[in-house]
């Protein structure tokens, strides 16, 4: 059925008739509001009207709110489907976004204003989608092979180049990173991004590009650690014919960032002569060609990434201080994967459906004993080391589910801790203490990861330790160790 209003068409889907009330005060305003009090009469709302956004609260009688989001997914793809539940338990997040397609997860008690945003960033996708579909066709009926500028930017808002694809929990350190960045997204200034190799600052960055009023133009990056300084003078300057074998020239990214955003990561390694190139871009807008002598002009802005700490550079003498305050009209720290612990389960469930969709082999997600270990794990790679070791799962996983036997020994024998997991044992040959001490380390993470690869079975992990299991059951008392989830070992065969 077209559509009876101008306004965007949300579905509220809740049996508690106050829920239905507060939500409907909050998106009235903006929104036509249809509800439903379950998944049924919900099915026959949508049978009926052109709903562009569903808004469903996770526990219902009957069907719950994942099972229903699931059935949309099958009948209505291009409906944007948003879930609302009090309990952010890592399966229920996990089931969410792998069965039902969930565009995203609002956590009780929500605040009007949230709900409101929410709803209108899912019209506003939806919108694109309709766009960017209709653009296609008018591109296919012309025999058009080219993009359009507004179709890229369009196609790679889409694809994940925005601050949605931030992955984060409601409690997230990355929450206030993001809030920051979008901040400074707005404002045409150069920043500098700080955090471990890995955390993410390429992301983010390309996130403030497409946040800003340069997301229309061209987004370049380049990480300069490891990159000889003519190489990299090479990339980011271009050449003049007769430099470069061949005879032939070649555009810089500072010039095809002309009106765009040039990322460079790995700033800390740049060398003393691209230094003073990149103060120059930054103070007058021009640089020269490698081989030229004329002066060209650009208008891009600058983001830069940095893995060490930029004023300690600058007072050892190693980073210009002109260049670095030059950069640092803004800087946003981006913190390790070790200090997420409570992103892990939504980050390593989407690097598994993104792996899973790019190699063929189709899986159900990970298994509750499986998040716990990698929760656990303080990540020294951040999220490089992770998209590997589900990447390295993937590959020998048998069932649908991946289970915690597919985890690296070196993980499943790291402890668990606060603060995720230490190194102590990696060098506890070279560390102080008793010989007893040492050795009861050792045999502690021994037997916590041999459980973990047999699934917390004790029969099979004592034939394996060469104990009985009375002398296995000894030890684990003595050492504390329990399944995951506090759950004890198990005896059984199955």
């Amino acid at each position: 059925m077209a559509p009876a209003s101008a306004r965007p068409a949300v579905l509220l889907v809740d049996d508690e008739p106050h829920s239905l009330a507060a939500m409907r005060m909050a998106l009235e305003d903006e929104f036509e509001v249809l509800t439903a009090a379950d998944a049924e009469a919900a099915m026959a709302v949508l049978r009926d009207e052109w709903v562009q956004v569903i808004l469903c609260d996770q526990r219902m009688p009957g069907r719950s709110g994942v099972e229903f989001l699931s059935e949309v997914r099958e009948g209505w793809p291009e409906t944007v489907r948003l879930i609302v539940t009090g309990y952010t338990d890592s399966s229920a997040m996990v089931a969410a976004i792998n069965e039902a397609g969930i565009h995203q997860i609002l956590t009780k008690p929500w605040h009007p204003d949230q709900l409101l945003v929410a709803a209108r960033n899912a019209a506003q996708l939806f919108q694109l989608s309709r766009e960017n579909e209709r653009m296609a066709l008018e591109m296919r009926l012309l025999a058009s092979t080219a993009e359009s500028r507004v179709e890229k930017r369009r196609k790679a808002l889409r694809e994940g180049m925005g601050f949605e694809t931030v992955l984060r929990a409601p409690n997230s350190p990355m929450a206030d990173v993001v809030q920051m960045a979008r901040r400074f997204a707005g404002f045409d200034l150069p920043v500098v991004l700080t955090g471990e190799p890995g955390t993410g600052k390429a992301q983010l960055a390309r996130a403030m590009h497409y946040a800003s009023l340069r997301a229309d133009k061209p987004f370049y990056d380049l990480n300069l650690a490891g990159l000889p300084e003519d190489l990299a003078a090479i990339e980011l300057m271009g050449a003049k014919r007769g430099v470069l074998a061949g005879g032939v020239a070649r555009i810089g990214l500072m010039q095809k960032a002309d009106r765009g955003t040039l990322y460079l990561g790995g700033i800390e390694t740049a060398p003393p002569g691209l230094q003073l190139t990149l103060l120059r871009v930054l103070t007058e807008g021009a640089f020269t060609p490698v081989g030229g002598q004329e002066t060209i002009g650009t208008n891009l802005r600058l983001i830069c990434g940095a893995g060490a700490d930029l004023k300690a550079l600058v007072a050892g003498g190693r980073f210009r201080a002109d260049l670095y305050y030059a950069l640092a009209a803004g800087e946003i720290a981006v913190p390790p994967l070790r200090a997420r612990r409570g992103d892990i389960a939504l980050l390593a469930q989407a690097k598994l459906a993104e792996l899973s969709a790019s190699h063929g082999k189709p899986v159900h997600g990970l298994d509750e004993a499986a998040l716990e270990f990698l929760e656990n794990y303080d990540w020294p790679g951040n999220l490089r080391e992770l998209r590997n070791e589900i990447a390295r799962m993937l590959v020998l996983a048998q069932d649908k589910v991946l289970g915690a036997d597919l985890i690296s020994r070196h993980i499943l024998q790291a402890p668990p801790g606060d603060e995720g997991a230490d190194r102590s044992a990696d060098a506890v040959l070279a560390r102080t203490g008793s010989l007893k001490d040492r050795v009861e380390l050792m045999e502690m993470r021994i037997l916590r990861e041999t459980l973990a690869r047999h699934r917390w079975n004790k029969s099979r992990a004592a034939a394996e330790l060469g104990l009985s299991r009375v002398g296995l059951r000894a030890k684990l008392d003595r050492y504390g160790i329990a399944g995951p989830a506090g759950r004890v070992a198990q005896n059984e065969e199955g």
